[in-house]
């Protein structure tokens, strides 16, 4: 069934649930409960409106919402610089100036560097650990409680998986040809980058292309092939390396005006976490399937170059990592507490990693 249908379909069914549950519990008769008033929300985004998988996974989130709620919650939707610029959704949602945002938790290390667990760190956790983490291993449990002190309640809303590694305007050959590099690079990828002797630059998406083809940044990472391509910087840069190092399995977020969402009856609260849930299982799978086939046709252009990045530099740029956060956490005691929630469950899923995912990659090759 295709996904608007079911979200169709799957609403209509939860709002009658919800308006047979209610009756039944307050016995109530023909025309009582109608009086409820519809809530409308504005959800604030970091992304392009409909921009394929982040763009339009926040667009399927509202819908779900709205429709699951039988439009007594209205969530109407608002892409980066409609109402807020991009990297201003946290604030806009905190103030309540929106009840909802769409975007990633790196972007908000200002606040606190912890947030960065929550999104994605360097050499960290894949898209899979990264959910068993959050629902399963009190990851959620640790960015709800630092949310809390900015009035947010925060939801795992999407997972873009391993990332690539970016658009290059020169070949990256040794940890050498990293130094000066300005590149397009947020979170602790960014300091990184700049350990490594390179310039990290924070743009929102919408700016990328043009700052890239002008030169005035050397390289960047997006997100993979699905929406690289989208933007077009395959016809802004030449070579196009992989993995993502800096971004092994991306967890988008949704995050609530805490005040708003309180206001709410359980059964909308409900609808709220339980939708966050599906879109994040529902644009994993997005990206799965798109980023093979938009990779098969960037593979077609004979100008671009798909290279792995050297193993010495990775090499490097994981020591870099570790050194980064060891530091962090030596002076933030609230990232400690993250970091040793985050590796502790990363030591436990390991073991079972090597003898399933890892084991059948190279089974038989």
């Amino acid at each position: 069934m295709e996904r608007r249908t079911f979200l169709r379909s799957s609403g209509a069914l939860a709002a009658g649930a919800v308006a047979v549950s209610g009756c039944a519990q307050t016995d109530c008769g023909p025309g009582e409960g109608a009086s409820e008033p519809t809530r409308n929300w504005k959800m604030v985004t970091s992304w392009p409106q409909n921009f394929p998988g982040l763009g339009s996974g926040a667009a399927d989130l509202a819908a779900a919402i709205t429709e699951m709620s039988g439009g007594r919650l209205n969530v109407k939707v608002y892409g980066a610089g409609d109402l807020v610029p991009a990297f201003e959704v946290f604030d806009a949602v905190s103030a309540g100036t929106a009840e909802m945002g769409h975007s990633g938790a790196y972007y908000w290390k200002g606040k606190s560097q912890a947030l960065q667990f929550f999104s994605a760190i360097p050499f960290g956790l894949n898209g899979q650990a990264m959910n068993g983490w959050l629902y399963e291993g009190g990851g959620l449990e640790l960015w709800t409680e630092i949310y809390d002190g900015f009035n947010l309640v925060p939801f795992p809303a999407g997972n873009s998986g391993v990332q690539m590694g970016g658009w290059f305007n020169k070949p990256i050959d040794t940890v050498d040809d990293l130094q000066g590099l300005k590149m397009r690079i947020p979170g602790l990828g960014g300091e990184v980058l700049r350990r490594a002797g390179g310039t990290p630059v924070t743009l929102p998406g919408a700016e990328i292309f043009t700052a890239l083809e002008a030169g005035t940044i050397d390289a960047t990472e997006w997100v993979g092939p699905y929406n690289d391509r989208a933007f077009g910087l395959y016809q802004a840069a030449r070579y196009y390396y992989y993995p993502g190092w800096h971004e092994p399995g991306t967890t988008l977020e949704c995050m609530v005006n805490k005040q708003a969402y309180n206001e709410l009856p359980a059964d909308l609260q409900a609808i709220v976490r339980h939708a966050c849930r599906s879109i994040n299982d529902s644009m994993a799978a997005e990206f799965t399937a798109q980023n093979a086939y938009a990779l098969s046709e960037i593979r077609k252009d004979p100008s671009v170059e798909l290279r792995p990045f050297p193993e010495p530099v990775l090499k490097y740029l994981r020591q870099l990592s570790l050194d980064v956060v060891e530091e962090i956490a030596a002076a933030d005691p609230q990232f400690k507490r993250v970091l040793d929630s985050y590796l502790a469950f990363g030591e436990q899923v390991r073991g079972w990693s090597e003898i399933s995912e890892q084991a059948y990659a190279g089974a038989g090759r």
